[in-house]
């Protein structure tokens, strides 16, 4: 017997916390309260989301950093064994997992993702992403796969059959060739936990559709963002499923406005790691395609603010005003980031939070 997801659960606007298994969260900043992204940093934040009702702690998959003063996200928990510890220390919020397909073979992800699956009762996900740094699967002397999402089909194939084989069982793909696999246990949720993909392009978006449950992609302006909705909507209807789709957005809540873009304007500009936010913005542009074409050019703040993510900057009132226009334009939930997360999320889910149930995009 299985608990509810909490990304199936009663909240109209799912939100959740993101990349605090990493160093800076998505912030590329010198600002002293960086975000250092400790054990139990990440421990107290997800027990705090927790207590407060968020919905999901998602993390991002990094193994070399980009650079700079502070060696930007080169420190970084690992996700399958950082989402099982943390699955036993709370009681309601999901765990994703992110991982690269082409570095762990499907598997051992099938095992692993069971394993959390288990110790949470049911609170699960798996995040897949077929990655886009060559520094990191150099680092694995790994090349890039050509047609990444082709492999990813087959990779997520086989966990699934995994988990529904009673018998050992072979296959033989393009990209992996089993004798007498099997995985048990299998995973609680079924077929397989909650799953999401973080894709901008065609081939990407596809294998969401086809294979996943969320499309989690990104925006430069909330006017068109539903733009990505009808697109993944498009997608998965013509074969006959159902795909929401996710964002995220860095934010700066402050009592005042000024406030907060006074803050924002510090840690995205005055004190930006623009050595690493050089590196992280060339690397993005040439290999992830995981922006609009002219965010690169219009919105360096915001890749030094969040990684190139929509920003939430202003009072409580103002953040509301704009989640609820995201969710107007058919967004399931937001994955939210901030400086440091033990300093904002206090206030932010104080204030935020009964302000959304007002709106009626939230039960909690």
């Amino acid at each position: 017997m299985t608990n509810l997801h909490p990304l199936k659960g009663p909240n109209k606007l799912k939100l959740g916390v993101f990349s605090a298994n990493a160093d800076g969260g998505l912030a590329i900043t010198d600002v002293p309260e960086r975000w250092k992204a400790t054990w139990d940093d990440n421990l107290n934040a997800v027990q705090m989301a927790d207590r407060a009702g968020l919905d999901f702690f998602l993390p991002i998959a990094r193994w070399a950093g980009f650079g700079g003063k502070n060696r930007v996200r080169e420190w970084s928990f690992e996700t399958f064994t950082w989402a099982a510890a943390l699955a036993a220390s709370t009681q309601r919020i999901g765990l994703f997992m992110t991982v690269h397909v082409p570095i762990v073979h499907p598997l051992y992800a099938a095992k692993a993702l069971a394993t959390v699956d288990h110790v949470s009762r049911g609170r699960a996900g798996l995040n897949i992403v077929c990655g886009w740094n060559p520094k990191e699967f150099g680092m694995f002397g790994i090349p890039l796969v050509e047609k990444g999402y082709d492999q990813a089909a087959e990779w997520i194939e086989i966990i699934e059959r995994a988990y529904s084989s009673e018998e050992t069982f072979d296959y033989d793909g393009t990209y992996y060739t089993l004798k007498n696999a099997v995985s048990r246990p299998a995973s609680l949720q079924s077929p397989r936990p909650v799953t999401m993909n973080a894709a901008f392009g065609g081939p990407g978006r596809d294998f969401a559709a086809a294979h996943c449950d969320y499309l989690f992609t990104t925006f430069t302006e909330i006017a068109e963002a539903g733009k990505h909705v009808e697109d993944i909507r498009g997608r998965s209807d013509a074969i006959g499923r159902e795909v929401g789709a996710y964002t995220v957005c860095h934010v700066v809540c402050r009592e005042s406005q000024q406030e907060a873009e006074d803050y924002y304007e510090r840690y995205a500009v005055t004190l930006a790691d623009t050595a690493a936010v050089d590196q992280h913005m060339a690397g993005k542009k040439e290999f992830s395609h995981s922006h609009d074409s002219d965010a690169y050019e219009r919105y360096r703040k915001r890749f030094a603010g969040g990684a190139g993510s929509y920003p939430l900057i202003g009072t409580p009132e103002r953040i509301v005003e704009q989640m609820v226009a995201i969710s107007q334009q058919g967004y399931s939930g937001i994955a939210l980031t901030f400086v440091n997360y033990l300093y904002e999320l206090p206030f932010f889910c104080d204030r935020v939070l009964p302000l959304l149930q007002r709106a009626g995009l939230r039960t909690s």
